[in-house]
């Protein structure tokens, strides 16, 4: 479903991503932009062509930075973050007319002239420079002036850099007010990300137990997640695998279950029948809490973030608004009381909004209206 551009000038259109290296949040996005622009070569950072073979991005013409050439860049190529703002300035796309930015770090920041239209859709501004400073520091191990000299330097490339932004879309209206807060300007529209709700199906009947699917990492607050189940006794299952899960291992009780990393088919066949969904990270957005809704599962969910406008509190789950333990109990007891007044017909017809269909059409339409106002009012007039 290629968009249709009104009138004779059709625009020759090229996509910028950050780095193309693991699939994830914003390759989705991407990938649901592709049938958009059947003709769109992609820029990126660094592309790690073995794990897209078998996807649309693999099939595209894919136009990798000079970074991507160095030692280690596609397994360790956030270690090259300092050359990135310059790498993506390199960009030559003086051939093109309109401009699809995806970003999270710098692909917002591309040279752009001043007769072309660009567009970007923020996933969030840069977090170890706006939202988590101290995070670059601790995880390159750097002295602490060292990093908060680079990072200084890289909030100045990024406020000059995003005059080069003709229009921002944002994925929340959460990153809307990071945008704000971080560039002191608004964006033009939110439109959420598309998840694969098709995929997922309720089962008949739900089993009695609470399911969390996540990558094991700090910011993910397992940890507080595994203190009030121990706390409660209820039964808990914990798909995913990082860096933390030998600590939760360690403090949970029995009645949590560890799985490793599951195949797509079991993590559906798994929400389809839990009771509950629980999340107590701050999201941009939060596709798994979207994806439980998806197959009838109510959520429990921090009230951080842009969870708020996923999850409608007590009708498709269930927000607690203070990540601590207590907080947590205190929902889940509520959730207890009268689990049986979730509607799964609700929970999953809310969910449906959030489709991929539903993200290619207002994608689109945002798109081409940009487009004729652009070739209406040329620069300079």
């Amino acid at each position: 479903m290629s968009i249709h551009f009104k009138g004779e000038r059709q625009p020759r259109v090229a996509i910028v991503h950050d780095w193309l290296v693991t699939p994830g949040g914003s390759e989705r996005v991407l990938e649901a932009l592709l049938p958009l622009f059947p003709d769109a070569p992609i820029y990126t950072l660094i592309y790690k062509p073995e794990v897209f073979r078998s996807s649309l991005i693999g099939q595209r013409d894919i136009r990798p930075s000079y970074i991507d050439c160095f030692p280690f860049a596609r397994r360790l190529h956030r270690w090259y973050l300092p050359l990135m703002p310059h790498a993506i300035r390199r960009f030559d796309l003086r051939t093109f007319d309109l401009i699809i930015s995806i970003s999270h770090a710098v692909a917002h920041g591309v040279h752009i002239d001043p007769n072309q239209l660009h567009i970007n859709y923020i996933l969030t501004p840069a977090r170890y420079a706006w939202q988590q400073r101290g995070e670059y520091a601790s995880l390159w191990g750097l002295p602490a002036r060292l990093a908060q000299g680079f990072l200084k330097y890289f909030r100045d490339w990024d406020r000059e850099a995003i005059r080069g932004v003709d229009h921002f879309v944002a994925i929340s209206n959460w990153i809307a007010k990071n945008v704000q807060d971080a560039y002191n300007r608004d964006v033009d529209e939110v439109i959420y990300p598309p998840v694969d709700v098709l995929r997922f199906k309720p089962a008949n009947q739900r089993e009695d137990y609470y399911i969390v699917v996540s990558r094991l990492v700090p910011y993910k607050r397992i940890d507080l997640i595994v203190r009030a189940f121990n706390r409660l006794g209820l039964p808990l299952i914990v798909v995913g695998e990082g860096r933390e899960k030998q600590r939760y291992l360690r403090i949970a009780n029995n009645n949590i279950r560890f799985l490793a990393n599951q195949s797509d088919q079991e993590v559906r066949h798994l929400l389809s029948k839990a009771k509950a969904f629980v999340y107590a990270s701050r999201e941009d957005f939060g596709i798994a809490p979207v994806e439980a809704q998806a197959g009838g599962c109510p959520v429990i969910a921090f009230a951080g973030g842009a969870l708020p406008e996923t999850v409608i509190d007590r009708k498709t789950g269930i927000l607690f608004t203070e990540q601590t333990v207590d907080s947590l109990v205190e929902a889940i007891n509520n959730f207890e009381a009268n689990p049986r007044s979730f509607s799964q017909e609700l929970i999953t017809g809310h969910a449906a909004q959030f489709s991929q269909q539903r993200f290619q059409e207002q994608f689109s339409a945002f798109v081409a209206s940009a487009w004729q106002n652009h070739i209406a009012e040329p620069p300079g007039l």
